[in-house]
Order: structure tokens, then sequence, then C-alpha cells
């Protein structure tokens, strides 16, 4: 029944993240940063070789592959439910950018490979429920290579409860860390950030850096 469930949910999820793109357009959407930002600063940070296997997970029409492309990582896949943000991002870089994009429901997502680098701003504090949690987690583990790293943000305690009319989950550092232990990732590092939204909101975000040995 749960993968039946799942099946049926991404049905609905699909719309009503193609409607908001479709709405408010790439730029427009409250998650949008146009420079990357803190994701930037964190990678960069661990300093990893360019053939590193980096996947961003609900990716969609963000700029973060411009700066891996930018930064000649050779390795880069961008997972999205709405085809309509992949859409955004591939006019965006156009069909010669050396990406691997993959349109799907990420908690019926079988990876097929592992990866260096695990990168998701935003997605895991949509999963409010326990058994959505447990299938990111254990894509999580069977996607995250060793030695490998997650780079991971969600809304922290004091951040919104809702975002794009949906309710949403919040961490703090501790939370994550724990959450991360029992599939083998230990948090090597963790940051807060006030991101200020399109419409000049500010958001505030837990941000955590695990590695895999």
């Amino acid at each position: 029944m749960g993968a039946v469930r799942h099946r049926l949910e991404s049905v609905v999820d699909e719309a009503h993240w193609d409607a908001a793109y479709k709405r408010l357009t790439a730029s427009g959407v409250s998650w949008y940063q146009p420079l990357g930002g803190l994701s930037i600063k964190l990678v960069t940070a661990l300093q990893l070789p360019a053939n590193t296997s980096i996947i961003d997970v609900g990716g969609g029409a963000s700029t973060f592959v411009d700066h891996l492309i930018a930064a000649n990582f050779t390795d880069v896949t961008v997972v999205d439910l709405s085809n309509a943000a992949l859409e955004f991002a591939k006019s965006r870089l156009g069909p010669g950018a050396p990406v691997e994009w993959i349109h799907a429901d990420l908690l019926a997502w079988e990876p097929k490979r592992s990866y260096g680098l695990w990168h998701d701003r935003a997605v895991f504090h949509f999963l409010t429920d326990a058994s959505d949690r447990t299938l990111y987690l254990d894509r999580l583990a069977s996607a995250t290579a060793r030695p490998g790293y997650v780079v991971m943000a969600t809304f922290a305690p004091d951040g919104p409860d809702r975002c794009s009319g949906l309710p949403v989950a919040r961490y703090g550092a501790e939370d994550l860390t724990d959450l991360l232990a029992p599939i083998g990732l230990r948090v090597v590092a963790s940051c807060r950030e006030e991101h200020e939204t399109p419409s000049g909101e500010m958001q505030p975000f837990t941000w955590v850096v695990a590695r895999r040995s």
C-alpha cells in the first residue's frame, strides 16, 4: 500500500509544484536565491575533487547547479518532482550542460548509484509524516558513498510552519544530528541562515554538513 500511496501523492504534489513555478516563475518562488547562497560556501569548504559525483535533490530550478558547473564539477545530477522546475533550469543552462536531469518522486525513486555529495536545500522539511521521513532517509543512506558528504538545510525551530501553502517540520542542528546518526552520517558542521525571500520576508534555516566514513 505504501508504494501505491506515494504514486498517488506524487501526482498531486507534482501538480502543486508545477503550478507554483508556472505562476511565480523560477525567480519568484519563496526559496529562490540568485547565487546559491550558503550551499556554495559549504560545498566549497569541503574542497571536493572536480570528479566528485554530486546530486542535488529537489534542485529544480535552483542556480546551485550553475555554480557546480562553473566550478568544473563533471558529475552532477539534479532530481526533482516538478518537471516545470527542471525545464526552467534546462532552458537556463542550455542543452549541452553536463547534468543528468531526473524527473522523479524522491520517495519512490530508487538510486542506481552512489554519490560523493548529497545536497538538499529545503526538501526534507516538507516531509511531515514519519513514514515519509523514513523513506527519504533510506534513499539518502543508499545513495551516499563511503566516504561521502551530505549538505542539508531545513527550516529552523523558529522558522515558518508552512511554505508554499503546505505544512512543514522544523529542525535544529541537534534534531538533524539525531536523525542522520542511525544511517551512519556524522554531523561535522552546522550553522544558521536568515534567508530573505523575493517578497522580503525572513526565513530562518538550519544547515548541517554530515560525513559518512
